[in-house]
Order: C-alpha cells, then structure tokens, then sequence
C-alpha cells in the first residue's frame, strides 16, 4: 500500500527528519542550557524571585570570583586533587597494561574486567565504601597503619595516632585521591592496553632477535607507540580532574570538609549557586573554569606535540 504523496519523505528532507530528534535534544539540553549560563554571567539573579528580577550587572560577576579567596582555594584545592590523583594513575596503569598485554592471554579479560569495574561503580556505594575504610578508630585502613606500625623498620614513618581522613584538613585531600586514583586507574589501564594491542608483534620479535631485553623494548617500542593514547588519556584526566565532584562532594557531606580543604571548584559552583542563590556569579566562576580548562588542555597538546622542524 502505497503512502498518498502529500504523506511521502522527499529524499532532500530525509536526512534532516532522521537527525532531527538527536539534534532537539541537543538544543534543549545543551546548547540551550550553556548559552543560559552564559547569559547569567552577565546577570545578577536569585531564582526564587522569578525570571522578571534578572538585573544585568556586566562583568561584575567574574570582578567578584576573582577576588573571591574562597574561588581561588577551590582552584587550589581542585589541581592539588587533578595532580595527585592523575599522575599516578597513568605512572600505574601504563606498566599495569604492559604487564597484563605480556603475560595475560586467556584470563586477559577477565583481569582487565577486575581493574575496569570500579570505573562502573556507582560513586555513591564507592563514596560509602571508602567512609567505612577511613573511619578514625575501626577503619581498615588504620588498622593497615597500626599494623604496619609494630614493624620496628617501619615505625618511624607511621603515626603514632590515628589518622583522622575525612575530618583532618591535612588529610582529607589525600583520602579524595586515593579515591579517584583507585576508580580511574582501571580505566586508563583499558585504554592503554587497547593501544598496546595495535602495536605489531613483529617490532618485538625483531627487538629480541637484536638482543633487546623486556626493559629496553618497553622504553624503546611501547612507551612511543603510546605516545597518541598516553595524550589522549593525560587530557581526559586534566578535563575530569578539573570538573571533580562526585567523590569529593559525598565525601565531605558537599560542603568541602574541615576548613575548605576538600572543596573544588565544582563544589563550590553548586554551592555558590544552590546554598547561596547567587546563579550569577556561580555562572561566572563556571566559565572562568571552562577557560582554566581550555589552556590547560592547550599546554597538554603543546607538551605533546611531536618535536623537530616539522612540529
């Protein structure tokens, strides 16, 4: 049965009809919401008293979260976790894949499944979990400390009391890291060893055949040919490590802990905007740490681009 021709698809318009569902979702909830916020940069509004009491302040916004020492120890605080955190995820996961790519071949995936499933965790239950662990008196990895305390080698680099994570200003950075480092690692583990995996054989075989042992072929073959995924992988960590949220922000009940010292800049945005009711200024901090994002991401492409005349 055949459709009347006023009901048929011209093939000119099919295209657009098919993308057309994709393409109004996307500006309902992502253009739209991004030029919103950019227009709340320039705005001075509290939400409650409706979109009528919008006062256009101009840049008085970004004037105010850069004076604002709380938005500079929130940047603060955010690289100390981006640096701490990502550094050794990729210093860990690139000898970890090496290691499970060599030596792993029937239970290959099985392993990586292992390492790759706190990745799909849900970060609340992770959140939860890592309470529980870094409880100050029957937490397990305290009683790891104590333990390892009565060690005579060991005793004078333990605390000789109970370490207090979530509440201590000087720990509890270190506790967010250890957080982040062990639910990432897995996935760069992934990545680098799906890179691994293109690399040929034959490069290996004729390595050894010259004499080039294990160590020479992985700073001579494999960390090169990583090079295209290590960046790939470095600049997913500065874009998340930069937008940290989740796990700070259970952890520390969202209000970044004692004395601020667990509060990123994306806690702090929230808070700006749904504790404070200034939507203006949370606005202005945001893109102020879109453009922290775009440069840092700019140096990562600098540092990685290939040197020599060509470059």
């Amino acid at each position: 049965m055949k459709l009347p021709a006023a009901l048929r698809l011209s093939p000119e318009w099919a295209p657009y009809v098919f993308l057309s569902p994709f393409v109004v979702l996307f500006a309902v909830f992502g253009v739209f919401p991004l030029g919103f916020s950019l227009y709340l940069a320039f705005q001075s509004w509290e939400p409650t008293s409706g979109l009528g009491a919008m006062e256009f302040v101009g840049f008085d916004n970004y004037v105010f979260a850069l004076k604002d020492e709380w938005f500079w120890k929130s940047l603060k605080n955010t690289a100390w976790l981006a640096i701490a955190s990502g550094v050794p995820q990729h210093v860990v996961a690139i000898p970890l894949a090496y290691f499970i790519h060599s030596s792993f071949k029937t239970l290959r995936n099985g392993v990586v499944g292992a390492y790759f499933m706190p990745y799909i965790t849900s970060t609340v239950a992770i959140a939860i979990l890592f309470s529980s662990l870094f409880s100050t008196d029957y937490g397990l990895i305290n009683v790891g400390i104590n333990m390892l305390a009565q060690v005579p080698v060991l005793s004078w680099f333990m605390p000789a009391n109970p370490v207090d994570w979530l509440n201590d200003p000087t720990s509890i950075k270190p506790a967010i890291a250890m957080i982040v480092f062990w639910r990432y690692v897995g996935f760069n583990v992934v990545l680098y060893l799906a890179a691994l995996q293109t690399i040929p054989a034959d490069i290996y075989e004729a390595a050894t055949m010259d004499g080039a042992g294990r160590l020479q072929q992985f700073f001579h073959i494999t960390l090169p040919s990583l090079k295209p995924m290590i960046f790939f992988g470095v600049t997913l960590s500065v874009i998340g490590g930069l937008q940290l949220f989740e796990e700070p922000f259970i952890l520390t009940g969202g209000r970044g802990g004692s004395d601020q010292s667990g509060m990123t800049t994306a806690i702090y945005l929230y808070r700006m905007a749904f504790d404070f009711n200034d939507f203006g200024a949370a606005s202005a901090m945001s893109w102020l740490l879109f453009v922290v994002v775009v440069v840092l991401t700019w140096l990562t492409n600098r540092a990685f681009r290939p040197r020599g005349p060509s470059a």
